[in-house]
């Protein structure tokens, strides 16, 4: 960004520096970001190359908002590989599932994801495991404190704190019945799609 104004150039600099503390400044991101085009999300992106060595700031600070909103795998990876050195390994067990049946049998489950210090992002989803989903709803960034818990509801339904393994495995089969009947995965849940790959244990592993 050597060619623009420097005025704009330092208060560019001062916003991103406040999305490792600043809830506001962080969703304001991911929303500005998730509106952009493909071009502009490329070019965001090659500003934040450019930038985020002269900030001090965390690199998940700066990319997990966007992360959060972006379904392209090219640039999905391109975001991991920035914050590849700055991001702690997946701890799965602090991803926490709700999870309620409806009258009709299809399930509504939460799963909130820590994102960074005091951010999670949440997804809501109603499905059925042999069907498929029935609707998805991403928040991409919120407080921790703000997230459902255990006796949260929707749609009338009371949601009750799950074991993750087996939501996830509910989940899991949803995923497969939606592509059985031809139909793309909710774009929503690209940014979750590790936890269905992934060997998830409920509890501390022993020996036996």
């Amino acid at each position: 960004m050597s060619d623009v104004e420097p005025r704009i150039l330092a208060a560019w600099r001062e916003w991103l520096s406040a999305l490792a503390s600043d809830p506001e400044a962080a969703i304001a991101a991911a929303h500005v970001y998730g509106a952009l085009s493909a071009d502009g999300r490329e070019a965001w992106l090659t500003a934040l190359e450019e930038d985020s060595p002269k900030l001090g700031v965390p690199k998940v600070a700066l990319y997990a908002p966007l992360l959060s909103v972006e379904a392209d795998a090219g640039r999905i990876e391109r975001i991991r590989a920035a914050m590849a050195n700055d991001v702690p390994s997946v701890d799965l067990q602090r991803t926490i599932a709700l999870r309620g049946v409806a009258p009709d049998r299809t399930r509504i489950a939460v799963l909130v994801a820590p994102l960074y210090v005091e951010f999670v992002q949440v997804l809501s989803v109603r499905f059925s495991p042999h069907s498929g989903f029935v609707w998805v709803r991403l928040d991409p960034i919120i407080r921790a404190e703000e997230a459902p818990t255990s006796g949260y509801r929707i749609e009338g339904i009371t949601l009750e704190r799950t074991p993750l393994k087996p939501v996830v495995e509910e989940l899991a089969l949803a995923i497969l019945a939606q592509r059985r009947h031809g139909q793309e995965i909710p774009r929503s849940m690209v940014g979750f799609a590790g936890l269905f790959d992934a060997r998830i244990e409920n509890e501390p592993s022993t020996q036996e």
